[in-house]
């Protein structure tokens, strides 16, 4: 009688088991709890120190373009009981002392920062810098890398233990601050370009420190982050593979004056590097002045090179990027202000008229035509007068100019058969601060057959009727004018070119102290003789580029 009673009461036992393993709907249950997550730290990142690898770190990374609209992760404390440490880095940022020092955009980012942040700290915990401030710390130590200077950043202990929330509060402030500057530095804010020299019109293209603070909290490997800040130009890449190489090898043999200065000049040129634009587009042109040549770039591979003619030191070619907009075939020549002033005025002043009518130039004045024999050149401002050559062979542009706007009136162009055996020489700083081209005619049928697919016939037909006509670029094809005096390719070759204009010294000046290992530019050859003067009356013969060429005159 009692073995029904028995299995009766194993099933009910069962069934209860049964019914315990199974989930409790939402309605059955009381009061929810959740338990916040504790993500698991991220294990330190090795930064490359070997050459081998060194490469492989600047190649972008998932978070070197991080969401526009990225925002902190939720906290997992509740908004009403904000975390101790984060309320004393508020109140520290007030401190007069920690703020004299300190940039006060970075300072203004910081406090925007934990104003609307609700977690713990970033970096520290109660036992010191967590895993992702250790990886930045370590990436930050190995700035000399990069071509930084790990000096110029004020870092905290990283194996310190805080003594107190406070001492927390302080390391938090002190890696946020060395993380800003960081990134400024990397981005191209260790100095302004024009405070160097008045040829460098660029703005380094610096990243918001609210973003940085933004994307670096949220980032899974901070110190990656951080690499992905410098430059992702391939010629940056490979000067700092250089970098890590030539200090290598210094490190290897006995150091000596030479390799201290051939890294000192990888190092500014890194930083020129800095300061061009972060996409330097499809297809774009580039001219690099101390190396005398001119490139054209699509995919990341030249298409087209040819030689130049750049300005001379007093009348130096700027360093500058502006978009194509502009082939005009057979143009007319205006001259510029330093044209007037040094070839123009004085056979002027002297009533010597011949000349433009030699030189087929017309002159105007407000837009309306003057007789150049009637002005007072002696007590008017000939700035105010407007010289215009006329197309043809003598024209100093010769058949072309290319035009991409900019404040320095400064274009591509063509040049007159006389001076076309310069392109012979090593050093060929002879102009006013425009860029003479070797072949100009074989670079318009390839720009404008890449623009708007414009056959060679075509061009050649504008080339030889002789007729000023301008065709507008439709697509955007930067030009980006600038100053390297060292290059890398890609099998690893080093080139080096004359610091002609004196910038590597005034850069070597502002980032060591001094310009020790850097020469002076090279002397500049004299101006050539105003037009309608004889050689002998304005100089004795040299035998220089001048002479050889006359009249030259731009």
């Amino acid at each position: 009688m009692l073995r029904p009673y028995l299995i009766a009461g194993l099933l009910c036992a069962a069934q209860a088991l049964a019914y315990a393993a199974m989930p409790v709907c939402a309605e059955d249950q009381g009061p929810s709890v959740t338990l916040p997550v504790v993500p698991e730290p991220a294990a330190p990142s090795v930064t490359p120190t070997t050459p081998d690898t060194a490469v492989h770190a600047i190649e972008p990374s998932p978070v070197a373009e991080p969401p526009a609209a990225m925002t902190p992760a939720e906290p997992a404390s509740s908004p009403s009981t904000p975390h101790p440490v984060v309320e004393l880095i508020k109140t520290k940022l007030a401190d007069a002392d920690l703020r004299k020092d300190a940039n006060e955009e970075d300072l203004a980012a910081i406090e925007a920062f934990y104003a609307a942040w609700t977690d713990g700290p970033l970096w520290m915990t109660e036992m010191g810098f967590s895993a992702k401030g250790q990886a930045v710390l370590s990436e930050i130590e190995q700035a000399d890398d990069w071509g930084l200077d790990k000096k110029a950043f004020e870092l905290p202990q990283a194996g310190a233990l805080p003594t107190s929330p406070d001492a927390q509060a302080l390391a938090e402030i002190k890696l946020d601050l060395a993380i800003l500057k960081y990134a400024r530095f990397a981005r191209g804010g260790r100095f302004v370009p024009i405070d160097i020299s008045g040829l460098f019109d660029q703005e380094p293209p610096l990243r918001d420190p609210k973003t940085v603070l933004t994307e670096i909290a949220v980032a899974d490997a901070p110190d990656v982050y951080l690499q992905s800040l410098h430059p992702k130009h391939e010629g940056f890449a490979r000067l700092r593979q250089t970098l890590l190489e030539t200090r290598g090898k210094d490190e290897e043999d006995a150091k000596t004056d030479a390799n201290a200065v051939a890294i000192k000049r990888i190092v500014l040129n890194m930083e020129r590097w800095r300061w061009l634009p972060e996409d330097l587009g499809e297809t774009y042109v580039w001219l690099n002045t101390p190396e005398y040549m001119l490139y054209m770039i699509k995919d990341g591979k030249p298409i087209y090179a040819d030689k130049t003619l750049v300005g001379t030191i007093s009348n130096a070619t700027p360093v500058f990027s502006a978009d194509m907009g502009t082939v005009v075939f057979n143009p007319e020549w205006i001259a510029p202000r330093s044209v007037l002033k040094e070839a123009l005025l004085p056979p002027l002043r002297k009533k010597n008229y011949n000349f433009l009518k030699k030189h087929r130039f017309s002159v105007s004045y407000g837009g309306k035509p003057v007789n150049a024999a009637k002005v007072k050149w002696n007590s008017v401002n000939i700035h105010n007068y407007t010289f215009i050559q006329k197309p043809g062979p003598g024209n100093n542009l010769g058949k072309i100019k290319f035009l991409y706007p900019n404040k320095h009136d400064v274009y591509m162009h063509d040049t007159r058969p006389v001076r076309k055996k310069v392109f012979q020489k090593s050093a060929r700083a002879i102009g006013y601060g425009c860029v003479r081209m070797e072949k100009p005619q074989q670079f318009a049928e390839l720009l404008l057959s890449e623009d708007q697919e414009l056959t060679k016939a075509k061009v050649k037909e504008l080339w030889d009727k002789s007729v000023n006509q301008a065709v507008t670029i439709k697509g955007t094809i930067p030009v980006h004018t600038t100053y390297f005096t060292t290059v890398a390719d890609g099998e690893g070759k080093v080139q080096t070119f004359t610091d002609l204009y004196g910038l590597d010294r005034k850069l070597a000046t502002a980032m060591y102290g001094d310009a020790t290992g850097f020469p002076l530019p090279p002397p500049e050859v004299k101006q050539r003789r105003a037009l309608g003067t004889s050689v002998s009356a304005s100089r004795p013969t040299s035998g220089g580029i001048a002479d050889s060429l006359g009249d030259f005159f731009d």
